[in-house]
């Protein structure tokens, strides 16, 4: 059944846990707030989505390997993005794989993606171009015709906008079977006729490289890690490590550990029953040990002191459905 539905976000975890086809990380870089608008739309085949954050952040990503999908920049004046250490401009198409890939954008981004189960994505190309559709394994990003990006775009930006302002004309069977077949006749065409972008070879070693401290990260999310650990348990030098590092996260890995364990302690703080627990319990069992120093850079990073944000009242940290009318359906697969 269809469904279309607008969410307003203002905490990260939350937020990724609504994106869908697709497990999400966020972490905001910035003490600036963090708030996210998402509007989604669910055809009989294709999941449309429509992203619009106003802070920087870096975000872990895991597409599921039932669906395939795109993503793009919607807005000419969007905030850079980088995808796997490549610049993706606006008239790029990022092809998503199942790998564990990384994205970092800066504030006031705008970003739209589609996605189809896979095997009917391959069905869609062998009806529409004729051949089966094969593009290079490292093949991350490609540019089509301008004049069939304007058509996706255009596309993806009406579907949207009638979901904002008339999500039940989105009911009517025959205007989404419409929109749902042309946006995918597009999508096709702009990945059959695009120009790949190709990684270089020191590209793809810090592609691998990323990938195996991702990997590691992963299987050890539970305890506080340290660099050499890393280094040792990846088999790469501190200096690959984090060369490969800036060029995919903008930062280092010691400072992406850090930032990464700050949000987990926030969350933690946010989470936790002030009546029960305390600020020393919470970052001691995030790998912080000097209390004094963690909050000079907790505050700097989130604007308030650690214990203020344990008195925070839990009602404040809230999922706001701007249309709920427009909900039709339930969890309609939350990644």
């Amino acid at each position: 059944m269809p469904w279309s539905r607008v969410l307003a976000f203002s905490d990260p975890l939350l937020c990724q846990a609504a994106i869908l086809a697709a497990e999400v990380e966020i972490l905001p870089t910035t003490k600036d707030a963090f708030e996210v608008e998402i509007t989604q739309v669910g055809a009989n085949r294709l999941w449309v989505q429509d992203f619009r954050a106003s802070a920087p952040t870096v975000c872990t990503v895991a597409c599921k390997p039932e669906r395939r999908s795109i993503g793009f920049l919607t807005e000419s004046n969007s905030s850079p993005l980088q995808h796997c250490g490549l610049e993706v401009l606006p008239g790029d198409i990022i092809v998503n794989k199942s790998d564990v890939v990384h994205r970092r954008s800066g504030p006031d981004f705008d970003y739209g993606s589609l996605s189809l189960p896979t095997d009917e994505l391959n069905q869609a190309v062998e009806a529409i171009i004729g051949c089966e559709f094969v593009k290079k394994s490292d093949q991350r990003v490609v540019h089509p015709h301008p004049q069939l990006m304007s058509g996706l775009l255009n596309l993806h930006r009406a579907i949207g906008q009638l979901a904002h302002d008339t999500p039940d004309v989105l009911q009517i069977p025959e205007v989404l079977r419409a929109l749902e077949s042309e946006l995918i006749h597009v999508m096709v065409r702009c990945l059959a006729n695009g120009v790949g972008l190709e990684p270089k070879t020191g590209d793809r070693h810090h592609n691998a490289i990323v990938a195996r401290f991702e990997e590691f990260l992963a299987a050890n999310s539970d305890r506080p890690l340290y660099l050499t650990e890393i280094c040792g348990a990846i088999g790469v030098a501190e200096r690959t490590l984090r060369a490969s590092c800036e060029e995919h996260l903008g930062m280092g890995p010691i400072r992406f550990l850090t930032l990464r364990r700050m949000h987990l302690a926030r969350h933690a703080l946010l989470r936790a029953d002030p009546l029960k627990s305390t600020v020393t319990r919470i970052v001691a069992d995030h790998g912080f040990w000097e209390l004094g120093r963690f909050s000079v850079t907790y505050r700097a990073l989130f604007g308030e002191s650690p214990s203020e944000t344990l008195r925070r009242p839990a009602e404040r940290i809230s999922i706001h459905l701007n249309r709920p009318s427009s909900l039709v359906v339930t969890e309609p697969g939350y990644a």
